[in-house]
């Protein structure tokens, strides 16, 4: 039955277009390209590329509790940075997860992107703060390279 669903998937996506232009992309093969057209129904559906990655879930999601301050009675716009919380909890996980394979497909296995991954060596360094010690801060992971 599963097969017979596989082939009734890779049928209908070779009438398609936009399955032959994704085959294209390394570790994008029939069945990836397939679920893509299928899950995400039309290009149109997003005005931006951000849109698409909010949608899939890699959207950056940030917080400002307030951009300006008053300072001596006048109002001046504060300087402090904009929080950055991590990726967007409000997506498609199937479109995540599809992704997500792709990438981790391509970084692992012989192929254009895993010759450019293994040319980058890379040190992490992680530093633990919890939010009520005096720095006030979270976990910070740097990446050096």
């Amino acid at each position: 039955m599963r097969l017979e669903a596989r082939r009734e998937l890779l049928v209908e996506s070779h009438q398609h277009p936009a399955v032959k232009l994704l085959r294209q992309i390394p570790s994008i093969g029939p069945i990836r390209a397939a679920l893509l057209v299928a899950l995400l129904q039309t290009p149109h559906r997003f005005r931006t590329k951000r849109q698409l990655w909010a949608y899939s879930g890699f959207a950056v999601e940030t917080h400002d509790s307030g951009e300006y301050r008053y300072v001596r009675g006048k109002l001046q716009r504060n300087r402090e940075r904009i929080t950055v919380r991590g990726l967007s909890d409000n997506h498609n996980k199937d479109v995540k997860n599809l992704f997500k394979g792709a990438a981790i497909s391509a970084s692992t296995r012989p192929g254009p992107l895993h010759d450019f991954y293994e040319q980058i060596p890379l040190t992490i360094k992680f530093s633990i703060c919890w939010p009520g010690c005096p720095t006030n801060c979270a976990i910070v992971c740097t990446i050096t390279g």
